[in-house]
């Protein structure tokens, strides 16, 4: 009646666990519990498979990765997810950005001491070959457009 024009889907769509899977993915409802590989390596990409689905068509592993993909993707900034570092050691970031050369590290799992070694390790890494590096907890994910914008920006990448 109005002109605009629209789209009738057939009733059943809503029933197909794709879309239902995709929308609460986006939603963040998914299942937060890593999945366990049978592999018996030591490896955490190996070990917890990504289980959200981003925006962008990433694969994260967390809640909270999603919402720091999703955050780089509305906000325009090109990134990558599980980038490898170009260094002797084998690593892994959790977020490249290649506008200044800065990598995102989200630290979720901190009350894990094996984890906590982990980061240490990784931290003194990205020391040793003076990365740019970008530290994200928990309180940080809660309010990412105040903090994100800020940090980025002393690597003069501006979110406009």
């Amino acid at each position: 009646q109005t002109g605009v024009p629209y789209v009738l889907w057939p009733e059943s769509i809503l029933n197909k666990k794709a879309l239902q899977s995709t929308i609460k993915s986006l939603l963040g409802e998914a299942d937060e519990t890593p999945v366990k590989n049978e592999k018996t390596s030591n490896h955490f990409r190996e070990k917890f498979t990504p289980t959200h689905r981003s925006t962008d068509g990433h694969w994260v592993r967390s809640k909270a990765e999603m919402l720091i993909d999703n955050w780089l993707y509305m906000s325009g900034i090109a990134h990558a997810y599980e980038r490898q570092l170009p260094v002797e050691e084998e690593l892994f970031c959790d977020f490249y950005i290649p506008e200044g050369k800065v990598y995102i590290e989200y630290w979720g799992m901190e009350k894990d001491p094996k984890y906590a070694a982990r980061k240490k390790e990784k931290i003194e890494i990205y020391k040793k070959y003076g990365f740019n590096l970008i530290e994200l907890t928990d309180e940080h994910i809660k309010n990412l457009d105040d903090h994100l914008p800020k940090v980025l920006l002393k690597y003069n990448i501006v979110v406009s």
